[in-house]
Order: C-alpha cells, then sequence, then structure tokens
C-alpha cells in the first residue's frame, strides 16, 4: 500500500475559507490570564448568542419585531422590540453557559444574579446598541465588556465583582450588524475581527491584528447639540472643519467606532447642558471600547481622564467620551483642557 503525504493544493477551485473563530479561540486560549477553558467557552457563548440576534435582526421587518416595545428602560429611554429579544438571547445564552455568575445589562434595572455561585466571570453587556436604527436599516451592534470575579468562588455575588474599573477587564468586544456582521474582540494581546459567513454559520478571522491609524481627518460628533458644547470643543471642531476634515455621524455607537478604528478618526460625546455628566454608559459602553482602542493603539478619555482608570460608583453610570486615533485625541483635550465650561441650555 502507496501512502503518499498531503500536499496543500492552492487550487483556485478551492479556495481557503480561513480560520473560524471557535479555532483561533482554541489556539489563543493560552494567551489569557488564568487561562483553563473557561473564558475561551464564554467567547463561544457570547458568539452563538451574536449568531441568534444577528438572524433576528435580519428579519426584523418579516416578522414583526421592529418598532417600540411599549416600555422604558432605566435610561429612560424606550426600548425597541429587539432591544427585549436581544437582552433575552444574550442572558439565557451566558446562563445556560455557565460560567457566568452575573450580568449587568443596559435593558435591567439591577444586576442579573445567574444563581451560578461557581461562575468565575461577570458580564457587562449592551445587547442591542443603537436599536432605533433597525426600522430604518441603518447598523447596529452589541457591546460586551468581561470581568474575573473579585469574591471567592462559591460565594455569592458582590457589589465589588461589578464596581470594576475598565482597566480590570479581562475581555471586550462588540458586534457589528451591517451590510456583513463583524465581531471585534480583544483578551488584552490585540485586537482581531471575524465576518460572519451566514451559509457556512460562523464566524472568520477577516481581520487580525487590527491597528488604528495614529491620525485620521473623520470627526464624529451630534453637532446638532454644539451650542451647548464647551467652547473649546467647538474651538476644536471648527479647525477640524477649517481642515476639510470629514464630518461623518450615524448616531450607532458601534458603527461609528468601527468606522473610525479602520479608517482613522475620533468620535465624540461630550457632556452638554442637557446631559452634564455625559450619556454613554461607563460598564458597558465605554469601558469595552475604550480596551478595545488602547489594544489597536488607539486613545479613549472622558475628558480629564482615561477612561479605563475611572472607578465606577454606580451600575449606568455615564460619562463623556473622547475616542479614537491617538493624535486626534489628544489634539482634541489640548482644546477641551484650555476651555471644558459647558454653555448654558
Amino acid at each position: 500500500m502507496k501512502i503518499k503525504p498531503y500536499i496543500p493544493n492552492d487550487s483556485s477551485l478551492a479556495y481557503s475559507v480561513g480560520v473560524t473563530l471557535d479555532r483561533f479561540i482554541k489556539k489563543k486560549q493560552d494567551d489569557f490570564p488564568f487561562a483553563s477553558g473557561e473564558l475561551s467557552q464564554l467567547l463561544r457563548d457570547i458568539a452563538l448568542a451574536t449568531k441568534i440576534v444577528n438572524r433576528e435582526t435580519n428579519r426584523a421587518g418579516l416578522a414583526n419585531i421592529g418598532g417600540a416595545f411599549g416600555q422604558t428602560n432605566v435610561q429612560g429611554e424606550e426600548q425597541q422590540k429587539l432591544d427585549v429579544i436581544a437582552n433575552i438571547r444574550f442572558t439565557r445564552a451566558l446562563t445556560k453557559g455557565g460560567e457566568v455568575c452575573a450580568v449587568v445589562s443596559e435593558e435591567d434595572d439591577e444586576v442579573i444574579d445567574l444563581q451560578n455561585s461557581s461562575g468565575k466571570y461577570v458580564v457587562a453587556i449592551d445587547p442591542l446598541d443603537g436599536s432605533s436604527n433597525i426600522d430604518v436599516n441603518i447598523s447596529i451592534g452589541t457591546i460586551f465588556s468581561i470581568y474575573r470575579r473579585v469574591t471567592p468562588v462559591g460565594s455569592p455575588i458582590q457589589l465589588e465583582d461589578i464596581m470594576q474599573p475598565g482597566s480590570k477587564q479581562v475581555a471586550a468586544g462588540y458586534v457589528l450588524y451591517g451590510s456583513s456582521t463583524m465581531l471585534v474582540y480583544t483578551t488584552g494581546c490585540g485586537v482581531n475581527g471575524f465576518t460572519y459567513e451566514q451559509s457556512l454559520g460562523e464566524f472568520f478571522l477577516s481581520h487580525p491584528e487590527m491597528k488604528a491609524p495614529e491620525d485620521g481627518k473623520i470627526f464624529s460628533v451630534n453637532e446638532g447639540a454644539s451650542k451647548t458644547f464647551s467652547k473649546g470643543l467647538n474651538a476644536y471642531l471648527d479647525t477640524c472643519k477649517s481642515r476639510e476634515y470629514s464630518a461623518r455621524y450615524i448616531g450607532s455607537l458601534v458603527a461609528d467606532f468601527h468606522r473610525n478604528l479602520l479608517k482613522g478618526g475620533i468620535y465624540i460625546y461630550p457632556e452638554t447642558a442637557k446631559n452634564p455628566e455625559g450619556k454613554l454608559r461607563l460598564l458597558y459602553e465605554a469601558n469595552a471600547l475604550a480596551f478595545i482602542a488602547e489594544q489597536a493603539g488607539a486613545a479613549a478619555t472622558d475628558g480629564s481622564q482615561r477612561i479605563l482608570d475611572i472607578q465606577p460608583t454606580s451600575l449606568h453610570q455615564r460619562t463623556p467620551l473622547y475616542i479614537g486615533s491617538k493624535k486626534m485625541v489628544e489634539e482634541a483635550m489640548s482644546f477641551v483642557g484650555k476651555d471644558n465650561v459647558v454653555a448654558a441650555k
């Protein structure tokens, strides 16, 4: 019997489909602090829920699950039907996965205790960011942070397990539901992006070792509120316009952040007269994106300090956010620091 060694065939008749998310996670498991498989499984649980939410998002118009749900969340924002569906899907996946002891969600007033005292991780999540854009077919997303609990495994969940600064994250990521669905995440060892192949039901590595341009020519901010911005911020925006930078603002945090991460730019959601503490949530929006930004060589600040250094004091704490290419953030701070007094409403 003759035995022939396998030689990879580069024929264009059968192109390589690439590295799957599952295979990538297994390969990189040794890079995780405290690697023992639980974090790997947790990331797979999130990926599974993402596939289900992606399906629901794509069929929203056909299944009558678009539009408002008829209730408001703790933020005072009107819940959309898909907000509720996504929250259920992610919470259910994390519960069944068995690696998580508690979940903090934008859609729930209180911490969700999963009654799993053996779980080693806490997840903070915005299940569906920008969901009001569903009805007009604009990109939306999911944002998540993963923390390792600080109290002993086996004991009840405590407040100190939840109120950890962003610098304590062991992993963070976002999902962009757009012209293609992408999952981007970091475990503190760089940033990698995966694109969903619907016909195969798999995420494939499409953006390895993502790096943000050090500088850029895009600024993303809701200029409709500019009359209540600080003089310093308005001066910075005037400088951007004088240089003929591109103004790009989708109104969906994940989509705006993703574009600027790839192309170079700055996203700004400052404090205003209406929202003096800012509007974005620290635990499940700003922290995750700041972790990703820094791992990709970008920067994130609240206007006075690094986002990842902020010690949270409340579950749904808000924060201003200046995030993006490092040089653009630094220049914006040079203006904002001079005069950060918000104009009267």
